[in-house]
Protein backbone atom coordinates (compact mmCIF):
# COMPACT_ATOMS: atom_id res chain seq x y z
CA UNK A 1 0.00 0.00 0.00
CA UNK A 2 1.42 3.51 -1.28
CA UNK A 3 1.09 5.81 1.63
CA UNK A 4 1.35 9.53 1.02
CA UNK A 5 3.75 11.70 2.75
CA UNK A 6 2.52 14.16 5.30
CA UNK A 7 2.76 17.18 1.98
CA UNK A 8 1.55 14.69 -0.90
CA UNK A 9 -1.73 14.53 1.20
CA UNK A 10 -1.64 18.47 1.93
CA UNK A 11 -1.14 19.17 -1.75
CA UNK A 12 -4.32 17.09 -2.26
CA UNK A 13 -6.82 19.33 -0.29
CA UNK A 14 -7.76 22.14 -1.78
CA UNK A 15 -9.04 24.66 0.58
CA UNK A 16 -11.40 26.05 -1.28
CA UNK A 17 -13.50 23.17 -1.43
CA UNK A 18 -15.73 21.71 0.93
CA UNK A 19 -14.47 18.98 2.74
CA UNK A 20 -15.88 16.63 5.62
CA UNK A 21 -12.74 16.39 8.40
CA UNK A 22 -13.65 12.66 9.25
CA UNK A 23 -13.46 11.79 5.77
CA UNK A 24 -9.67 13.65 5.62
CA UNK A 25 -6.58 10.98 5.39
CA UNK A 26 -5.60 10.35 8.59
CA UNK A 27 -2.24 10.79 7.64
CA UNK A 28 -0.04 9.91 11.21
CA UNK A 29 -2.23 7.18 11.48
CA UNK A 30 -1.20 5.38 8.14
CA UNK A 31 2.20 6.63 8.75
CA UNK A 32 2.76 5.12 12.04
CA UNK A 33 1.17 1.72 10.22
CA UNK A 34 4.12 1.91 7.69
CA UNK A 35 6.89 2.86 9.86
CA UNK A 36 6.93 6.12 8.21
CA UNK A 37 8.80 8.56 10.33
CA UNK A 38 6.50 12.03 10.11
CA UNK A 39 7.80 15.58 11.20
CA UNK A 40 7.58 16.99 14.24
CA UNK A 41 4.91 17.81 15.66
CA UNK A 42 2.97 20.51 18.08
CA UNK A 43 5.68 23.15 16.94
CA UNK A 44 6.05 26.16 18.30
CA UNK A 45 5.56 29.15 16.16
CA UNK A 46 8.80 30.95 15.40
CA UNK A 47 7.63 34.64 14.62
CA UNK A 48 9.99 37.58 14.69
CA UNK A 49 8.61 40.75 16.52
CA UNK A 50 6.13 42.40 14.61
CA UNK A 51 7.64 45.80 12.83
CA UNK A 52 5.32 48.49 14.54
CA UNK A 53 2.77 48.99 17.08
CA UNK A 54 -0.09 49.56 13.81
CA UNK A 55 0.82 45.99 12.65
CA UNK A 56 -0.02 44.47 16.40
CA UNK A 57 -3.00 46.60 16.81
CA UNK A 58 -4.57 45.74 13.61
CA UNK A 59 -3.61 42.48 13.31
CA UNK A 60 -5.34 41.86 16.80
CA UNK A 61 -8.20 44.23 15.73
CA UNK A 62 -8.91 41.72 12.72
CA UNK A 63 -8.84 38.53 14.57
CA UNK A 64 -11.25 40.06 17.49
CA UNK A 65 -13.70 41.78 15.17
CA UNK A 66 -14.13 37.90 13.35
CA UNK A 67 -13.78 35.48 16.42
CA UNK A 68 -16.38 38.06 17.80
CA UNK A 69 -18.83 37.78 14.34
CA UNK A 70 -18.14 34.07 14.62
CA UNK A 71 -18.34 33.58 18.04
CA UNK A 72 -21.15 30.02 17.67
CA UNK A 73 -19.17 28.69 15.30
CA UNK A 74 -16.62 25.80 16.50
CA UNK A 75 -15.60 24.82 13.19
CA UNK A 76 -13.07 27.59 11.90
CA UNK A 77 -9.30 28.63 12.77
CA UNK A 78 -8.81 32.35 13.02
CA UNK A 79 -5.02 33.31 13.98
CA UNK A 80 -2.10 35.76 12.71
CA UNK A 81 1.56 36.32 13.05
CA UNK A 82 1.32 32.88 13.61
CA UNK A 83 3.86 30.28 11.77
CA UNK A 84 2.39 27.73 9.05
CA UNK A 85 4.72 25.21 8.88
CA UNK A 86 4.49 23.38 5.38
CA UNK A 87 7.56 21.24 4.71
CA UNK A 88 11.12 19.57 6.76
CA UNK A 89 13.12 21.78 4.62
CA UNK A 90 11.30 25.17 5.92
CA UNK A 91 11.74 23.58 9.15
CA UNK A 92 15.35 23.56 8.84
CA UNK A 93 16.16 26.70 7.41
CA UNK A 94 13.30 28.94 9.09
CA UNK A 95 13.23 31.18 5.52
CA UNK A 96 8.97 31.65 5.65
CA UNK A 97 7.05 33.72 8.23
CA UNK A 98 3.57 33.11 8.82
CA UNK A 99 0.94 34.98 7.78
CA UNK A 100 -0.21 38.18 9.30
CA UNK A 101 -4.08 36.73 9.45
CA UNK A 102 -4.85 33.67 8.00
CA UNK A 103 -8.47 32.19 8.68
CA UNK A 104 -9.02 27.95 7.93
CA UNK A 105 -12.40 26.80 7.84
CA UNK A 106 -13.40 23.27 8.37
CA UNK A 107 -11.37 22.66 11.45
CA UNK A 108 -11.18 22.78 15.25
CA UNK A 109 -11.07 26.17 17.07
CA UNK A 110 -8.84 25.22 19.48
CA UNK A 111 -5.44 27.20 20.47
CA UNK A 112 -2.90 26.11 18.75
CA UNK A 113 1.62 26.85 19.06
CA UNK A 114 1.84 27.04 15.10
CA UNK A 115 -0.25 25.72 12.42
CA UNK A 116 1.27 22.51 11.00
CA UNK A 117 -0.09 21.05 7.95
CA UNK A 118 0.99 17.57 8.65
CA UNK A 119 -0.87 18.00 11.91
CA UNK A 120 -3.92 19.83 10.54
CA UNK A 121 -5.35 16.68 7.78
CA UNK A 122 -3.68 18.62 5.38
CA UNK A 123 -5.55 21.99 5.15
CA UNK A 124 -4.13 25.07 4.45
CA UNK A 125 -5.21 28.48 4.75
CA UNK A 126 -8.76 29.99 3.25
CA UNK A 127 -7.96 33.46 3.30
CA UNK A 128 -4.69 35.08 3.88
CA UNK A 129 -4.13 38.58 4.32
CA UNK A 130 -0.82 40.69 4.98
CA UNK A 131 0.22 43.65 5.95
CA UNK A 132 3.00 45.65 4.25
CA UNK A 133 5.88 47.46 5.17
CA UNK A 134 9.11 48.87 3.49
CA UNK A 135 11.14 45.54 4.43
CA UNK A 136 8.48 43.35 3.64
CA UNK A 137 6.50 44.40 0.56
CA UNK A 138 8.46 43.38 -2.53
CA UNK A 139 7.94 39.43 -0.47
CA UNK A 140 4.66 39.36 0.11
CA UNK A 141 3.82 40.57 -3.46
CA UNK A 142 5.87 38.49 -5.02
CA UNK A 143 7.37 35.22 -3.01
CA UNK A 144 4.38 34.57 -0.79
CA UNK A 145 2.00 35.41 -3.24
CA UNK A 146 3.61 32.86 -5.24
CA UNK A 147 3.52 30.33 -2.60
CA UNK A 148 0.14 31.10 -1.58
CA UNK A 149 -1.07 30.71 -5.27
CA UNK A 150 0.88 27.51 -5.99
CA UNK A 151 1.64 25.55 -2.58
CA UNK A 152 -1.21 26.67 -0.34
CA UNK A 153 -3.93 27.22 -3.53
CA UNK A 154 -5.55 29.73 -0.72
CA UNK A 155 -8.59 30.85 -2.40
CA UNK A 156 -8.43 34.22 -1.13
CA UNK A 157 -5.55 36.42 -0.68
CA UNK A 158 -5.34 39.95 0.41
CA UNK A 159 -2.50 42.99 1.33
CA UNK A 160 -2.69 45.80 3.04
CA UNK A 161 -0.61 49.05 3.40
CA UNK A 162 -1.19 50.68 6.47
CA UNK A 163 1.28 53.96 5.60
CA UNK A 164 0.04 54.36 1.60
CA UNK A 165 -3.08 52.63 2.14
CA UNK A 166 -2.96 50.41 -0.88
CA UNK A 167 -5.62 47.41 -0.68
CA UNK A 168 -5.63 44.76 -3.12
CA UNK A 169 -7.15 41.24 -3.10
CA UNK A 170 -7.25 38.63 -5.21
CA UNK A 171 -9.51 35.37 -5.60
CA UNK A 172 -7.99 31.84 -6.96
CA UNK A 173 -9.37 30.92 -10.28
CA UNK A 174 -8.24 27.89 -11.71
CA UNK A 175 -5.36 28.21 -9.75
CA UNK A 176 -4.18 31.50 -10.72
CA UNK A 177 -4.61 34.51 -8.50
CA UNK A 178 -7.47 37.07 -10.09
CA UNK A 179 -7.81 41.14 -8.77
CA UNK A 180 -10.93 41.15 -6.75
CA UNK A 181 -12.73 44.25 -7.97
CA UNK A 182 -13.20 46.92 -5.99
CA UNK A 183 -16.69 48.45 -5.20
CA UNK A 184 -17.66 51.85 -5.26
CA UNK A 185 -16.10 52.54 -1.42
CA UNK A 186 -12.73 50.67 -2.27
CA UNK A 187 -13.96 47.53 -0.66
CA UNK A 188 -13.32 43.74 -1.78
CA UNK A 189 -15.30 40.81 -1.45
CA UNK A 190 -14.18 37.42 0.39
CA UNK A 191 -16.02 34.77 -0.71
CA UNK A 192 -14.37 32.51 1.61
CA UNK A 193 -15.61 34.91 4.63
CA UNK A 194 -19.27 35.91 2.79
CA UNK A 195 -17.85 39.78 4.03
CA UNK A 196 -16.17 42.59 2.47
CA UNK A 197 -13.05 43.85 3.63
CA UNK A 198 -12.21 47.81 3.42
CA UNK A 199 -10.67 50.68 5.24
CA UNK A 200 -12.71 52.39 7.56
CA UNK A 201 -10.96 55.61 9.57
CA UNK A 202 -7.40 53.93 8.40
CA UNK A 203 -8.07 50.60 10.30
CA UNK A 204 -8.35 47.56 7.71
CA UNK A 205 -12.10 46.52 8.72
CA UNK A 206 -15.09 44.14 7.82
CA UNK A 207 -18.34 44.86 6.78
CA UNK A 208 -21.57 42.95 5.72
CA UNK A 209 -22.94 41.88 2.38
CA UNK A 210 -25.25 44.73 2.67
CA UNK A 211 -22.57 47.58 3.68
CA UNK A 212 -22.91 47.58 7.40
CA UNK A 213 -19.75 47.69 9.39
CA UNK A 214 -19.27 44.98 11.78
CA UNK A 215 -18.20 46.40 15.15
CA UNK A 216 -15.91 45.46 17.47
CA UNK A 217 -17.09 44.22 20.85
CA UNK A 218 -15.78 47.56 22.45
CA UNK A 219 -17.84 49.55 19.95
CA UNK A 220 -20.90 47.32 20.75
CA UNK A 221 -20.87 47.93 24.12
CA UNK A 222 -20.32 51.88 23.63
CA UNK A 223 -23.35 51.54 21.48
CA UNK A 224 -25.21 50.03 23.95
CA UNK A 225 -24.42 52.71 26.57
CA UNK A 226 -25.57 55.07 24.26
CA UNK A 227 -29.04 53.81 23.62
CA UNK A 228 -29.43 53.19 27.47
CA UNK A 229 -28.20 56.98 27.64
CA UNK A 230 -30.62 57.86 25.27
CA UNK A 231 -33.76 56.09 26.64
CA UNK A 232 -32.79 57.72 30.11
CA UNK A 233 -32.86 61.01 28.52
CA UNK A 234 -35.99 60.07 26.62
CA UNK A 235 -37.66 59.34 29.96
CA UNK A 236 -36.96 62.56 31.84
CA UNK A 237 -37.87 64.72 29.05
CA UNK A 238 -41.42 62.73 29.43
CA UNK A 239 -41.72 63.23 32.80
CA UNK A 240 -41.02 66.29 33.03
CA UNK A 241 -43.25 67.52 30.28
CA UNK A 242 -46.48 65.32 32.00
CA UNK A 243 -45.10 67.49 35.62
CA UNK A 244 -46.01 70.31 33.52
CA UNK A 245 -49.24 69.53 32.50
CA UNK A 246 -49.83 68.83 36.42
CA UNK A 247 -48.97 64.68 35.92
CA UNK A 248 -46.87 63.45 38.57
CA UNK A 249 -45.56 59.98 37.68
CA UNK A 250 -44.56 57.60 40.26
CA UNK A 251 -41.02 56.63 40.17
Amino acid sequence: MAVPTPIETADRVNAADPVDAAALIDTAALAAAEGITLPPSNLWSDEPPLESDFHRDQIDLLIRLLRHWWADREDVYISGNLTIYYNQQQIKTRDFRGPDFFVVRGTEKKDRRSWAIWDEQGKYPNLILEILSDSTKSVEMGLKKDLYQNTFRTPDYFWFDPYTQEFQGFHLVDGVYEPIPATAEGRLWSQQLSLYLGVWENRLRFFTAEGDLIPSPEELAAQERQRAEQAEQELAALKAKLKAQGIELED
